[in-house]
């Protein structure tokens, strides 16, 4: 089983919101985008959350407007060994240092975690979250089967951050 390498992180200088995954699944992975399995809910759900149709836009169009929302994207797990795209098959983490996030994006107010794995991991890495607000969400994943009304109202918690 080889090593499985994460995607780098993308975001504005003035990111106000991370939203960070676990590692990305295999399909997100070949195509070097996050959330690019079709039946991964992550699009969608923040789109509602943000009031932005991004499932109907392609990937790079995506991008920049993640950007004009002040919104940035990376995971936790930088590399590790992982058989298929399950958060509970990963093997030989090794982490990306995301508490550097608290010090890169100067106007930062939340970093919010895409599932349980996201947030376990990620809580331990950031030492010091006194200057941010921490959020657990429900995975955006096809195998987190809570219904996606209970997931995007959970989501839709993030746009508190994106006011002035």
């Amino acid at each position: 089983m080889g090593v499985k390498y994460g995607l780098p992180p993308i975001a504005a200088p003035d990111a106000r919101l991370f939203i960070l995954g676990s590692l990305p699944g295999d399909a997100s992975l070949a195509a070097r985008q996050y959330y690019a399995h079709p039946t991964n809910q992550f699009w969608r759900l923040l789109g509602e959350a943000i009031g932005e149709e991004l499932p109907a836009l392609d990937y790079a169009d995506r991008l920049p407007r993640l950007a004009a929302r002040q919104i940035g994207l990376w995971d936790v797990v930088a590399s590790a060994k992982r058989p298929g795209s399950l958060d509970q098959a990963i093997r030989e983490a090794q982490h990306n240092q995301v508490q550097h996030l608290l010090t890169d994006y100067p106007s930062l107010r939340a970093i919010a975690f895409n599932g349980s794995s996201a947030a376990v991991i990620g809580r331990r890495l950031i030492e010091d979250s006194s200057q941010v607000e921490l959020v657990d969400l429900p995975s955006s994943s096809a195998a987190n089967t809570r219904p996606f009304a209970a997931k995007a109202a959970v989501w839709s918690g993030l746009r508190r951050f994106l006011q002035p």
